[in-house]
Order: structure tokens, then sequence, then C-alpha cells
């Protein structure tokens, strides 16, 4: 059986040190981590961003909370962030890298990519899911 993976990217009118330091804040991480369909509702966000340290998401949607959590394994200040990715519908040892890159000093391209899945099924819906992340993301630093 191959490794299930998936690969988002999208390009977002915010230069690229804002876009990498709003992944580390937990401020921002609270407003753009959430679930496709909550409503606008803040996730509960605590991070400790340094290589090894820890971060925890809970994501709230009306109906219950979904914890994520994770360390960072690597952070390369405004180019790559890579983090374990803890959630209930992914393998423990899911990893995310996501690279940035400068398309003009006003925009930046995104390359999202997380590896190992527990099924097609919950590849699809974190596609789906970090879809509607990176679209609040934008909204969130617009």
């Amino acid at each position: 059986m191959t490794e299930l993976e998936l690969t988002v990217n999208r390009k977002i009118a915010a230069p690229r040190e804002t876009v990498f330091n709003a992944w580390l804040s937990p401020e921002m991480l609270a407003k753009f981590m959430r679930t496709p369909t909550d409503g606008g509702v803040a996730s509960k966000v605590k991070t400790d961003p340094v290589k090894g340290g820890r971060f925890s998401i809970v994501m709230v949607s009306a109906e219950r909370e979904i914890p994520h959590a994770g360390t960072y394994l690597e952070i390369d200040p405004h180019s790559r962030l890579s983090f374990t990715w803890e959630s209930p519908y992914s393998l423990d040892d899911s990893v995310v890298t996501i690279d940035l890159a400068e398309v003009d000093p006003d925009t930046t391209e995104i390359t999202l990519r997380q590896v190992k899945f527990r099924s097609e099924e919950a590849r699809q819906g974190h596609t789906k899911g970090w879809n509607a992340i990176l679209d609040n993301l934008e909204q969130s630093i617009a």
C-alpha cells in the first residue's frame, strides 16, 4: 500500500514574514485553525514555537471539540515550518510541512503537504480542512 499524502497550494496577498509568523502565534492560530463548518468560532490554542516544542489546537464546532496537537520539527524563519500532526483522523506519525515562497513583497505562495492518513476518506477530509484553514488564514491577515 502506498502512503497517503496531500498537497495544497495557495497564493496569499501578504508578506512572507507575516504569513510565517501567523503559523506560530497562538492568537492568529485561534482565528484561522478552525473547522470548515464552525461558523467562525475561535479555536483554543497553546504553542511553544521552538524546535521540539509542542502545540495544542482544539477546534470548536457546534457538535463537539476536536483536539489536535503536535511537535515542531523544523522552524526555518519565513520559509519552512514542519510539525507532527496528531488528530483523530490522521496517523500518529503524520507530518505537515509548510513551505513559503515570496512571489513579490506582498504575495506569498504556500505549499502545504501532509503525509500519513488512516484512510482515503480521512485524506479527503483533511484536504477540505486545510483549504478552509488557508481561506481563514487569508481573511485573518488581510
